[in-house]
């Protein structure tokens, strides 16, 4: 198949890469210790961490989960923490004992929860104890034999650490009474690890690194069965697009995505093997905490989605922050709306890099090229990825080669990919993986074509289409418009049933400027779109339903009333 994009790659980038560099993840942390050793791999509440630091605590932790009966490669370990240190440690030592990790959103209600450890059969489960409550409600139906909690300040010196806990469970009361007769604390299972000793596990890159589940946004979550080369592959992926960028050993990333997101899983382990110091930061949506991090570290880096961008855009503190040192903002995770982006570029002199993937493809598959502003699009397949266009009965709708909308309509379909970074299929769900992966090809969900140039452009999620009297309304084009107005902090939109018109668009606003009124919002669209695709139902509200990580809930903006 013809790949036009090849000849549009940055200087250096090849057409493939090597996805069997590393036999496994711990052996990448591995190679960057032998030559970055000393260097601070991760920052947390001001404590430095080397790669050697990491390196030795994790193997303490594998040791610990060698030592427990019914435990063996290939077991399952959950892991339910925010960006601390610890997971990092737990992350590897699961993944050195030859285990698979499930990494799981913090925060799930106990349902949610229930489901994940019931589907994934976990064995264990490590996690922070300001969720521990959720967890005693979960295993009303279901069992974990063995349990490991940490508190955020376990890595911290002993005054820190008391100072820490006795603030997070008496002042700030994050840290609710539970009861999990038998648990063992973080910091005894590294001592016990390191007593009982490590015993090096023979890994192959094929073998399972994580269960990854689709975040909750598209109904009942599956595991994604991520390998250590599906992973490794996607590092090498990410890493070759932007090493014109950065400069091994001496990069700054500021991690405020949780790192049990794909996203930024991937990301870390991408920056890892620059030997970049990552900041991690345990709780993105406290802005003025993470506009203080700003302000202490000179970071060149910074991985993002789209409402946290608009979050640090309003944010004074940051809108007087100095970013000369930062050479790339990469979005991802949720389409960067053009209003975000511009208004990014003007505060910080650098355009977000958008990027586009999904968990199934762990995640990286299209790249804008560093430091191009905006055009809409989500760039280019990344090295050793091919991205084909389908449409009925799987037939391959070709390249758009011209600007025409009914071209555009013509070669518009779903997108599907392949490459090393596909996922081996989902966890215990066979009929499932038949149908998103097909002759090799995984089919995305997506909608969107590709143009002359090989860039992939998307119109929207194949479910979240609106089609009103059989036209089809794309979400994502109404909310770039409703955004762009000065009086919007952000916004969603979704289709309604309409027995007249099949379905009609529902606009969901946050208010920038009190003083907006629907009768204002109608008149902006007006003026950018055509008439079918104007909001019938506006309202305004205090805030967008997200998940943890930013994406709009779009099913839950159907039932939504003014509150605003």
């Amino acid at each position: 198949m013809a790949q036009p994009w090849l000849a549009h790659y940055p200087e250096g980038v090849p057409a493939q890469i090597n996805p069997d560099l590393y036999a496994s993840i711990p052996d990448l942390f591995d190679q960057v210790a032998k030559k970055w050793g000393s260097h601070t791999a991760f920052v947390c509440l001001d404590r430095k961490m080397s790669y050697d630091e990491l390196i030795a605590l994790s193997k303490d932790f594998a040791g610990y989960l060698q030592s427990l009966p019914g435990l063996e490669p290939g077991d399952r370990v959950a892991i339910m923490m925010p960006n601390l240190q610890q997971y990092m440690i737990t992350l590897l030592g699961i993944l050195r004992a030859g285990m698979i990790a499930v990494n799981v959103n913090p925060l799930y209600t106990a349902h949610e929860l229930a489901h994940q450890l019931e589907d994934s059969g976990a064995k264990a489960i490590v996690i922070i104890e300001n969720f521990a409550k959720t967890l005693e409600s979960a295993l009303g139906t279901v069992k974990v034999p063995n349990i490991i909690i940490t508190k955020a300040g376990d890595m911290l010196p002993l005054h820190k650490r008391l100072a820490a806990e006795f603030v997070l469970k008496y002042v700030k009361k994050v840290v609710p009474q539970y009861s999990l007769p038998g648990f063992v604390g973080f910091r005894a299972a590294l001592s016990a690890g390191r007593s009982h000793g490590f015993a090096p596990v023979e890994l192959k890159n094929t073998d399972i690194a994580l269960l990854q589940y689709t975040g909750g946004t598209t109904g009942v979550a599956k595991g994604a069965m991520l390998t250590h080369r599906n992973i490794l592959a996607n590092v090498e992926q990410t890493g070759t697009w932007i090493s014109g960028t950065f400069v091994e050993g001496q990069e700054v990333t500021m991690t405020a995505l949780p790192l049990y997101h794909v996203f930024s899983f991937t990301a870390t382990l991408c920056f890892a093997k620059w030997a970049s110091t990552q900041v991690l930061v345990p709780n993105p949506r406290d802005i003025a905490g993470l506009a203080a991090l700003m302000d202490k570290w000179n970071f060149s880096a910074l991985p993002a989605v789209n409402t946290l961008f608009n979050a640090m855009l309003n944010n004074k503190q940051i809108q007087q922050h100095n970013f000369s040192a930062l050479k790339m903002a990469v979005g991802g995770g949720a389409q960067v709306q053009k209003a975000v982006s511009e208004r990014w570029t003007k505060m910080t002199g650098k355009p977000i890099l958008e990027a586009y993937g999904l968990t199934e493809a762990s995640p990286g598959v299209c790249g804008n090229l560093p430091g191009v502003p905006w055009d809409g699009s989500v760039g280019y397949p990344l090295p050793s990825t091919e991205v084909t266009i389908r449409g009925d009965e799987f037939a391959d709708l070709g390249i758009c080669a011209t600007e025409d909308p009914e071209d555009i309509a013509a070669h518009t379909g779903e997108i599907c990919l392949r490459g090393p970074q596909v996922m081996k299929g989902y966890w215990q769900k066979p009929e499932e993986t038949a149908n998103v992966i097909v002759d090799g090809w995984l089919r995305t969900g997506d909608v969107g074509y590709m143009d002359a140039t090989g860039k992939v452009r998307i119109t929207d999620r194949k479910k979240d289409l609106i089609i009103v009297n059989g036209l089809n309304v794309y979400p994502n084009e109404i909310e770039d418009v409703i955004a762009s107005m000065p009086g919007v902090l952000e916004c969603g939109v979704v289709g309604v049933s309409n027995p007249r018109v099949g379905e009609t668009v529902k606009a969901v606003i946050v208010k920038k400027d009190p003083a907006l009124t629907r009768d204002d919002v109608v008149k902006y669209c007006r003026s950018k779109l055509t008439g079918y695709k104007v909001p019938r139902n506006i309202i305004f509200v205090k805030a967008l339903p997200k998940t943890a990580v930013g994406k709009i809930l779009r099913r839950e903006l159907k039932a939504m009333r003014d509150d605003a």
